[in-house]
């Protein structure tokens, strides 16, 4: 089924929900008066097409297409989903969604990134207000789960479990913020930890570059993977979050804080600023930045997905949507991915343990193919690889595509073995493995013949391969 969905608005924000959305399968109309915008969004979904797939296991989808349209009325023409991401100027954004109903479908979600607006505010003077919801994202859009999802009062349901839905299907979380309020709930969050930071750099007590020290050396790493309440709920000990207050409530009321002040941005504390952050970043541009910014977020996220935790739990059940069957080819392509920063070495390129997964990869997609899944294994069979012999042909360097086309060589009985050829996106070998597997009995741990049906599966592709050579 087409998947059309429209951007109105291509700065940051924008150009990570087209690239989002893009690389998750969806046709992506957008709309930008300005004359720079397919640059600007291009870049951005440039940098997407790098990192989003390191992050899975599965292949991604056939990219949608990008088109870029003059007016709001042709753009919007048959999307089932508008994200608008316009400057937060609440009068320019309800003139925008004006404009949208008079063009779009009446069963369309229209969202808004807006970080601050509520959805009534949003609303007033549209014909049809409950279509209208709140799906405030985080950058970079195309790496980040967290979408905030404002329904607010008087407001259809229909669209805001069709946003979840749709929301869902790209890999996103959408959090359902129960009432509206100012700034949503992250953004109020940030705008504490924002406004104590400019204090410690105007009082002189911190730089800019110590400040951020402390977030990413301490705090920020338990926040990643544990949020705020079950960080402190541990800090309790075994008397848990009731003890942590009872002992640290009290330290609230001390004068630390300056949160219910905001200081004066003016020229010197502006400048001060400016020249710490400059300095902090040395001569790193911005798409420097960015780049660094999408690896590490790579590497911590795999590691969370690793653990099945936190945004990691997120990324294991969106590779489960993407993962399909691998088909009848000959050879079978037993995977296709992108090959992620935390599997290279000092050298740069994918260290000869990633080999080894990748083929393991490539016999495990065969194993299910064929019938020895989780179900058979937790039933009690398996096949345990016996011997390998892996060939290094090319380096292979993190972010580029590969495939590995897999060949029965042998199928009979509880033999059986496996001729792996890994490849770049052009064809080119990069190297190859001879796997050799036994079938075994989980209760004896020694081998054993497969179960009729695997053996018969296992049979028919090696007479299939065996006649195709």
């Amino acid at each position: 089924m087409r998947k059309l969905a429209c951007v109105i608005g291509g700065g940051v924000i924008g150009g990570g929900w087209v690239a989002r959305f893009a690389l998750m399968g969806w046709e992506v109309r957008v709309f930008d008066p300005d004359p720079r915008a397919a640059e600007r969004i291009g870049a951005v979904v440039k940098g997407a097409e790098r990192a989003l797939p390191m992050l899975f296991e599965s292949p991604m989808p056939k990219p949608g297409g990008v088109s870029y349209h003059a007016t709001l009325a042709e753009a919007v023409q048959g999307a089932s989903y508008i994200q608008e991401s316009v400057p937060e100027d609440l009068d320019l954004k309800v003139k925008v969604f004006q404009e949208v109903q008079c063009h779009c479908s009446c069963d369309a979600v229209i969202a808004s990134s807006t970080s601050g607006f509520r959805p009534s505010q949003l609303r007033e003077g549209l014909e049809r207000p409950g279509q209208l919801v709140v799906a405030h994202p985080f950058n970079p859009v195309y790496l980040l789960p967290l979408v905030e999802l404002v329904q607010g009062a008087n407001a259809d349901p229909y669209f805001t479990d069709k946003a979840e839905e749709i929301l869902t299907g790209i890999g996103m979380y959408p959090l359902r913020i129960r009432s509206e309020i100012d700034a949503h709930i992250a953004d109020r969050l940030l705008e504490a930890v924002w406004r104590e930071a400019l204090w410690l750099v105007k009082d002189g007590l911190a730089t800019t570059q110590e400040i951020d020290d402390s977030i990413r050396y301490g705090f920020g790493l338990r926040w990643a993977q544990m949020g705020l309440f079950e960080t402190y709920r541990i800090a309790g000990g075994e008397a848990g979050m009731a003890h942590f207050l009872e002992k640290f409530g009290p330290a609230l009321k001390w004068p630390w804080s300056r949160l219910t002040e905001v200081p004066d941005l003016d020229a010197d504390l502006v400048k001060t600023i400016a020249d710490q952050s400059d300095a902090q970043s040395g001569n790193r541009g911005i798409r420097d930045l960015e780049r660094l910014r999408d690896d590490n977020l790579v590497a911590i996220l795999r590691a969370l997905k690793g653990q099945g935790a936190a945004a990691g739990k997120l990324l294991k059940e969106q590779d489960d949507r993407l993962r399909r069957p691998l088909g009848d080819g000959v050879p079978l392509v037993t995977v296709r991915r992108k090959v992620p920063v935390d599997w290279t070495d000092s050298n740069g390129h994918m260290n000869e343990g990633r080999y080894g997964q990748v083929f393991s990869d490539a016999s495990e997609a065969l194993m299910a193919h064929v019938g020895a899944d989780q179900a058979y294994i937790a039933a009690g069979n398996s096949y345990f690889t016996a011997e390998t012999n892996i060939r290094y042909r090319a380096e292979t360097l993190a972010g580029e595509d590969i495939v590995v086309e897999t060949r029965v060589a042998l199928g009979a009985g509880k033999k059986l073995r496996l001729l792996h050829e890994m490849k770049g996106a052009n064809g080119d070998l990069r190297a190859t493995c001879d796997q050799f597997l036994l079938h075994v009995s989980l209760q004896t741990r020694r081998s054993c013949p497969p179960l009729p049906d695997v053996r018969q599966r296992i049979e028919a592709l090696a007479s299939l391969h065996d006649r195709a050579r």
